[in-house]
Protein backbone atom coordinates (compact mmCIF):
# COMPACT_ATOMS: atom_id res chain seq x y z
CA UNK A 1 0.00 0.00 0.00
CA UNK A 2 1.67 3.65 -1.22
CA UNK A 3 0.95 6.68 1.02
CA UNK A 4 1.74 10.33 0.67
CA UNK A 5 2.06 13.10 3.21
CA UNK A 6 1.23 15.43 0.06
CA UNK A 7 -2.84 15.61 -0.20
CA UNK A 8 -2.64 15.93 -3.80
CA UNK A 9 -0.96 12.45 -3.98
CA UNK A 10 -3.22 10.32 -1.77
CA UNK A 11 -2.50 6.71 -0.72
CA UNK A 12 -3.49 3.97 -2.92
CA UNK A 13 -3.96 6.63 -5.58
CA UNK A 14 -2.27 4.34 -8.62
CA UNK A 15 -3.81 1.53 -7.87
CA UNK A 16 -7.26 2.82 -8.39
CA UNK A 17 -6.15 4.18 -12.55
CA UNK A 18 -5.00 1.80 -14.97
CA UNK A 19 -3.59 2.10 -18.33
CA UNK A 20 -6.16 1.38 -21.23
CA UNK A 21 -4.55 -1.15 -23.49
CA UNK A 22 -2.72 0.02 -26.02
CA UNK A 23 -2.37 3.66 -24.50
CA UNK A 24 0.66 5.74 -23.71
CA UNK A 25 2.01 4.68 -19.90
CA UNK A 26 3.07 7.14 -17.28
CA UNK A 27 7.20 7.71 -17.28
CA UNK A 28 9.59 8.96 -14.81
CA UNK A 29 11.06 11.25 -17.37
CA UNK A 30 7.67 12.87 -18.80
CA UNK A 31 6.74 13.34 -14.99
CA UNK A 32 10.27 15.11 -14.54
CA UNK A 33 9.97 16.93 -18.02
CA UNK A 34 6.30 18.02 -16.84
CA UNK A 35 7.33 19.19 -13.04
CA UNK A 36 9.97 20.97 -14.98
CA UNK A 37 7.59 23.20 -17.63
CA UNK A 38 5.49 23.65 -14.52
CA UNK A 39 8.41 25.27 -12.78
CA UNK A 40 9.07 27.86 -15.89
CA UNK A 41 5.25 28.83 -15.35
CA UNK A 42 5.62 29.56 -11.63
CA UNK A 43 9.25 31.19 -12.32
CA UNK A 44 7.05 33.37 -14.94
CA UNK A 45 4.34 34.19 -12.78
CA UNK A 46 6.49 34.85 -10.22
CA UNK A 47 8.49 37.37 -11.45
CA UNK A 48 5.85 39.26 -12.98
CA UNK A 49 3.82 39.32 -9.49
CA UNK A 50 7.40 40.54 -8.44
CA UNK A 51 7.97 43.57 -10.83
CA UNK A 52 4.75 44.84 -10.49
CA UNK A 53 3.99 44.42 -6.70
CA UNK A 54 1.41 47.86 -6.72
CA UNK A 55 -1.01 45.93 -8.87
CA UNK A 56 -0.15 41.99 -7.31
CA UNK A 57 -0.91 42.96 -3.51
CA UNK A 58 -4.69 43.22 -4.59
CA UNK A 59 -4.54 39.88 -6.03
CA UNK A 60 -2.98 37.89 -4.19
CA UNK A 61 -5.77 36.64 -1.96
CA UNK A 62 -7.83 36.10 -5.23
CA UNK A 63 -4.77 34.64 -6.92
CA UNK A 64 -4.14 32.26 -3.42
CA UNK A 65 -8.64 31.57 -3.75
CA UNK A 66 -8.03 30.48 -7.11
CA UNK A 67 -5.10 28.43 -6.76
CA UNK A 68 -6.96 26.51 -4.25
CA UNK A 69 -10.17 26.05 -5.89
CA UNK A 70 -7.91 24.56 -8.61
CA UNK A 71 -5.81 22.54 -6.44
CA UNK A 72 -9.17 20.41 -5.67
CA UNK A 73 -10.55 20.30 -8.85
CA UNK A 74 -6.64 18.69 -10.06
CA UNK A 75 -7.11 16.17 -6.72
CA UNK A 76 -10.93 15.27 -7.43
CA UNK A 77 -10.39 15.47 -11.22
CA UNK A 78 -7.29 14.43 -11.95
CA UNK A 79 -7.63 13.31 -15.80
CA UNK A 80 -7.95 16.90 -16.44
CA UNK A 81 -4.64 17.63 -14.60
CA UNK A 82 -2.98 18.51 -18.29
CA UNK A 83 -4.89 21.32 -18.29
CA UNK A 84 -5.67 22.77 -14.87
CA UNK A 85 -1.73 21.74 -13.22
CA UNK A 86 -0.42 24.30 -15.47
CA UNK A 87 -3.18 27.05 -14.19
CA UNK A 88 -2.24 25.93 -10.76
CA UNK A 89 1.19 26.93 -11.35
CA UNK A 90 0.59 30.26 -13.06
CA UNK A 91 -2.08 31.48 -10.03
CA UNK A 92 0.48 29.89 -7.44
CA UNK A 93 3.82 32.09 -8.70
CA UNK A 94 1.83 35.09 -8.45
CA UNK A 95 1.27 34.40 -4.74
CA UNK A 96 4.91 32.91 -4.65
CA UNK A 97 6.19 36.60 -5.87
CA UNK A 98 4.19 38.55 -4.20
CA UNK A 99 4.92 36.90 -0.84
CA UNK A 100 8.39 37.05 -1.85
CA UNK A 101 8.29 41.07 -2.50
CA UNK A 102 6.84 41.77 0.31
CA UNK A 103 9.44 39.34 2.38
CA UNK A 104 12.18 40.97 0.41
CA UNK A 105 11.33 44.66 1.14
CA UNK A 106 11.84 43.70 4.74
CA UNK A 107 14.83 41.75 5.19
CA UNK A 108 16.79 41.94 2.03
CA UNK A 109 18.44 39.08 0.51
CA UNK A 110 15.96 36.73 1.88
CA UNK A 111 14.36 35.36 -1.50
CA UNK A 112 17.27 34.48 -3.01
CA UNK A 113 18.82 32.21 0.13
CA UNK A 114 15.16 30.27 0.95
CA UNK A 115 14.85 29.34 -3.56
CA UNK A 116 18.87 28.15 -3.05
CA UNK A 117 17.81 26.46 0.20
CA UNK A 118 14.58 24.76 -1.56
CA UNK A 119 16.45 23.55 -4.41
CA UNK A 120 19.13 22.55 -2.39
CA UNK A 121 16.63 20.48 -0.34
CA UNK A 122 15.23 18.94 -3.30
CA UNK A 123 18.21 17.89 -5.05
CA UNK A 124 19.88 16.82 -1.77
CA UNK A 125 17.12 14.33 -1.37
CA UNK A 126 16.52 13.17 -4.62
CA UNK A 127 20.14 12.16 -4.48
CA UNK A 128 19.86 10.63 -1.38
CA UNK A 129 16.39 9.03 -2.71
CA UNK A 130 17.83 7.50 -5.58
CA UNK A 131 21.18 5.90 -3.91
CA UNK A 132 18.51 4.54 -0.81
CA UNK A 133 19.89 6.15 2.11
CA UNK A 134 16.64 7.04 2.37
CA UNK A 135 14.20 4.27 2.47
CA UNK A 136 10.69 5.07 2.39
CA UNK A 137 9.10 1.99 4.51
CA UNK A 138 5.18 1.94 6.34
CA UNK A 139 6.76 2.77 9.39
CA UNK A 140 8.29 6.47 7.54
CA UNK A 141 5.27 6.65 5.33
CA UNK A 142 2.55 6.80 8.49
CA UNK A 143 5.07 8.71 10.70
CA UNK A 144 5.48 11.58 7.63
CA UNK A 145 1.22 11.35 6.63
CA UNK A 146 0.51 11.86 10.86
CA UNK A 147 3.07 15.21 11.18
CA UNK A 148 1.77 16.36 8.16
CA UNK A 149 -1.57 16.11 9.33
CA UNK A 150 -0.91 17.36 12.89
CA UNK A 151 0.67 21.04 10.89
CA UNK A 152 -2.22 21.33 8.64
CA UNK A 153 -4.58 20.83 11.76
CA UNK A 154 -2.33 23.47 13.44
CA UNK A 155 -2.61 25.88 10.54
CA UNK A 156 -6.36 25.30 10.56
CA UNK A 157 -6.57 26.16 13.98
CA UNK A 158 -4.51 28.84 13.90
CA UNK A 159 -6.59 30.57 11.29
CA UNK A 160 -9.80 29.85 12.34
CA UNK A 161 -8.55 31.67 15.48
CA UNK A 162 -7.38 34.60 13.61
CA UNK A 163 -10.54 35.46 12.25
CA UNK A 164 -11.80 35.92 15.61
CA UNK A 165 -8.54 37.95 16.61
CA UNK A 166 -6.71 35.17 18.33
CA UNK A 167 -3.30 34.40 17.51
CA UNK A 168 -1.67 31.02 18.45
CA UNK A 169 1.11 32.16 21.16
CA UNK A 170 4.74 31.34 20.59
CA UNK A 171 4.85 28.89 16.79
CA UNK A 172 4.48 32.42 14.64
CA UNK A 173 6.98 34.43 16.67
CA UNK A 174 10.53 34.82 16.34
CA UNK A 175 11.18 33.25 19.52
CA UNK A 176 13.01 29.18 20.82
CA UNK A 177 9.49 28.13 20.27
CA UNK A 178 8.41 29.46 16.87
CA UNK A 179 12.02 28.58 15.30
CA UNK A 180 11.81 25.31 16.44
CA UNK A 181 8.28 24.73 15.27
CA UNK A 182 9.09 26.53 11.63
CA UNK A 183 12.22 24.26 11.82
CA UNK A 184 9.78 20.63 12.55
CA UNK A 185 7.64 21.92 9.41
CA UNK A 186 10.45 22.47 6.92
CA UNK A 187 11.76 18.77 8.13
CA UNK A 188 8.47 17.35 7.45
CA UNK A 189 7.42 19.00 4.01
CA UNK A 190 11.63 17.99 2.87
CA UNK A 191 10.33 14.03 3.98
CA UNK A 192 7.17 14.43 1.92
CA UNK A 193 8.95 15.24 -1.05
CA UNK A 194 10.45 11.62 -0.64
CA UNK A 195 7.13 10.64 -0.12
CA UNK A 196 6.39 12.11 -3.53
CA UNK A 197 9.53 10.30 -5.14
CA UNK A 198 8.71 7.20 -4.27
CA UNK A 199 4.81 7.34 -5.09
CA UNK A 200 5.52 8.97 -8.52
CA UNK A 201 8.14 5.88 -8.84
CA UNK A 202 5.65 3.52 -7.90
CA UNK A 203 3.09 4.88 -10.25
CA UNK A 204 5.98 4.53 -13.22
CA UNK A 205 5.99 0.81 -12.00
CA UNK A 206 2.14 0.27 -12.56
CA UNK A 207 1.88 1.32 -15.74
CA UNK A 208 -0.41 4.61 -14.70
CA UNK A 209 -1.95 6.58 -17.51
CA UNK A 210 -0.19 9.15 -19.08
CA UNK A 211 -1.99 12.38 -17.70
CA UNK A 212 -0.94 11.01 -14.32
CA UNK A 213 2.51 12.52 -15.40
CA UNK A 214 0.76 15.83 -14.77
CA UNK A 215 -0.98 15.06 -11.69
CA UNK A 216 2.38 13.41 -10.03
CA UNK A 217 4.13 17.15 -11.20
CA UNK A 218 1.09 18.94 -9.73
CA UNK A 219 1.97 17.07 -6.72
CA UNK A 220 5.44 17.74 -6.43
CA UNK A 221 4.63 21.49 -6.74
CA UNK A 222 2.65 21.58 -4.40
CA UNK A 223 4.97 20.55 -1.93
CA UNK A 224 7.84 22.46 -3.15
CA UNK A 225 5.60 25.66 -2.97
CA UNK A 226 5.10 25.02 0.87
CA UNK A 227 8.68 23.87 1.32
CA UNK A 228 9.74 27.09 -0.12
CA UNK A 229 6.99 29.21 2.12
CA UNK A 230 7.71 27.50 5.39
CA UNK A 231 12.40 28.12 4.21
CA UNK A 232 11.12 31.58 3.78
CA UNK A 233 9.23 32.36 7.05
CA UNK A 234 11.85 30.56 8.91
CA UNK A 235 14.87 32.76 7.27
CA UNK A 236 12.59 35.35 8.23
CA UNK A 237 11.93 34.45 12.00
CA UNK A 238 16.19 34.10 12.22
CA UNK A 239 16.92 37.27 10.58
CA UNK A 240 14.17 39.43 12.77
CA UNK A 241 16.64 38.04 15.66
CA UNK A 242 19.28 40.08 14.57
Amino acid sequence: MMRSGNPALKGDLFMTVRTAEGSKAMTIQGTVNKTFFMLCLVTFSAMWAWTNISVSIPLLISAAIAGLIVAFVTIFKREWAGITAPIYALLEGVVLGGISAIFEKQYPGIVMQAVVLTFGVLFSLLAAYKSRLIKVTENFKLGVVAATGGIFLVYLVSMILGFFGVSVPLIHGSGLVGIGFSVFVVIIASLNLVMDFDFIEKGAEYGAPKYMEWYGAFGLIVTLVWLYLEILRLLAKLQSRR
